[in-house]
């Protein structure tokens, strides 16, 4: 192999690795964004629950759940 042959590789070789490390990255990225939304969906299904709450012992204390 020449010195021609030998950058080429190694140049491909750099760009499989830079494009593998990218696609790790967007993966991860990915996840986080997936895991930030359920996070989201939790803290708003955890409000909602407590208005719900909040409404039921306004109505109880004011006998409008009878």
């Amino acid at each position: 192999m020449n010195n021609n042959q030998s950058a080429s590789y190694q140049a491909g070789q750099a760009k499989g690795q830079a494009e593998e490390k990218g696609s790790q990255l967007m993966d991860q990225a990915s996840n986080a964004a997936q895991s930030a939304k359920e996070s989201v969906q939790q803290a708003g299904e955890q409000v909602q629950l407590k208005a719900q709450d909040a409404v039921e012992a306004v109505k109880d204390a004011t006998g409008m759940n009878k």
